[in-house]
């Protein structure tokens, strides 16, 4: 079966302690931004140079660890929008083969949430936003999993830092109690 970016969606994953993994989320925050402009709203703010290094960083090491996304949904936020065209550059996609949700910017993380369950069908989900939101959901989904990426998830989600968990079921029907951190990756850190 085709999905969405057109990689095929229909593979089985066996997790590092040998569970088998249905399904895949990745949480991406969105790479260094600039401060707004004076009488420029938060929403319009680019990266800065760093930040569009960091973007292209962390694509890359998405590419290197095999965290390929099926299903890409970003924040409308300049920011987030940059950052995603950014990795896709690194992963070999084009930066329009993202959904847009605008319930990822000023929300809460019940919103990412729910754009993980309607978007649950995806064996690899990408979902770029902001804090606090990312960082939350992120938090409550690492219960379980990789113990050294749990540590560094705990000491705070940096820009472009990157979560990915992986669950034995369809994202639709996943919760908290069924994530596993399998890594928490940060472009200093890749």
């Amino acid at each position: 079966m085709a999905d969405a970016l057109g990689t095929g969606s229909d593979t089985v994953r066996v997790a590092p302690d040998g569970e088998t993994t249905m399904s895949r989320l990745f949480l991406l925050r969105h790479a260094k931004a600039a401060w707004a402009e004076p009488g420029g709203r938060d929403y319009d703010r680019a990266l800065t140079e760093d930040g569009r290094d960091q973007a292209v960083a962390i694509g890359a090491a998405m590419r290197a660890g095999g965290h390929v996304p099926s299903v890409v949904v970003c924040s409308p936020a300049r920011r987030a929008l940059e950052t995603w065209q950014g990795v896709a550059t690194a992963l070999g996609y084009k930066p329009g083969q993202a959904l847009m949700s605008g319930s990822l910017y000023g929300s809460d993380p019940g919103a990412y949430l729910t754009i993980m369950r309607n978007n649950g069908d995806a064996d690899a989900l990408l979902i770029i936003g902001h804090n606090p939101m990312i960082e939350e959901l992120a938090f409550a989904f690492a219960r379980h999993g990789d113990e050294e990426a749990r540590q560094r998830l705990a000491r705070g989600f940096p820009t472009a830092g990157l979560a990915v968990f992986s669950f034995a079921k369809p994202l639709f029907e996943a919760s908290a109690a069924d994530a596993r951190l399998d890594a928490f990756l940060t472009p200093e850190r890749a």
